[in-house]
Formats: C-alpha cells, structure tokens, sequence
C-alpha cells in the first residue's frame, strides 16, 4: 500500500463510489444503496473506505455489532443494532484490483480487530464468499459448521462460509 492510499472513515458522499466498487467485486451479491447508508448510520464506526492519494476509492468496509451465529440477510435493512452483542460482524470488505496484494486488506482487519476488542467486543464474524476462505484464515478467522447456519448460506452460494475470530487471543 502506498503512503498515499490509505484507510479513513466513509461518508455518505462515499456511497455512490461504494456502489461501484460493489458491483464489481461481489456482482453475484447485489444491495441496494439503503443497506449501505442504514450501516453507516447505524455503525460508522465500522464504515471505511481506501481512498487513494487522488481520492479515487479502491475499496471498502462495511461492518457493525450483530449476534455472534447470526447472519443478517442480504440486501435487507436492519432496524437498529441489538443492545447487548459481543460480536462484531464484517458485511462487506472489498478492494478493485487496484487496492489488492497492497495489504491495505489485512490491515482494515487488523483495525477492525483492535478496535472491537478496545470497545469490549469478544469476536468477529463474518460470510466468506468468493472463494476468499483462504485469507480469512490468514486473518485469524475459523469456519464455523452449524446446520442452522448453512440453511441461511444457501441464500450466497455453495462455498460460502460462515466464519468466527476470537478476539481473546
């Protein structure tokens, strides 16, 4: 990643280029503009986007407090955040090819992870789609297997999975 890209906080002015980035790199996983502006005004927090030195955008995060073994359903709005969650859920990381093998992922992540645990989080979780399991795990996630949860993947496709990072360790 160069000193000139980096991470800040998303905007709503953001929103249109987050689209695009969107529907490029999950096509397959298409959400309305609503569900990006209700996260980031529920969680703007967990809202940021990977701006390059010219402000082009290059990617995203989207991510928010949900119950740890839930998965809220695509393209569908939240309502609020539930009180009381331990969890820290990661909707949405997406990087153009131009933002890949930067690392600019691992340390959105990392960020991520530092500032849930800071906050009393105890977990991250999140759905891996497009074959991305491997750098999940690279980022200390674990495949989580439960029946109840594969029924809600059926809604991705055959290789999502739901995964689960402790923040503990």
């Amino acid at each position: 990643m160069s000193r000139e890209t980096g991470w800040r906080r998303m905007a709503p002015a953001d929103l249109p280029a987050v689209m695009a980035i969107a529907a490029v790199v999950h096509p397959d996983y298409p959400e309305d503009e609503a569900i990006f502006a209700e996260r980031l005004r529920l969680a703007p927090e967990g809202c940021h986007v990977l701006a390059a030195g010219d402000g082009a955008l290059q990617g995203y995060l989207v991510s928010h407090p949900w119950p740890a073994g839930a998965i809220p359903a695509l393209n569908s709005l939240l309502g609020e955040i539930p009180q009381g969650v331990a969890n820290w859920y990661l909707h949405d990381l997406a990087l153009l090819p131009s933002g890949r093998g930067t690392g600019a992922a691992g340390a959105i992540v990392a960020d991520i992870a530092r500032q849930a645990a800071e906050t009393g989080y105890t977990s991250l979780a999140l759905v891996a789609v497009n074959d991305s399991t491997g750098f999940w795990r690279r980022q200390g996630f674990r495949g989580v297997h439960d029946p109840a949860l594969d029924r809600k993947l059926a809604s991705y496709d055959d290789a999502a999975r739901y995964m689960r990072r402790e923040l503990n360790d």
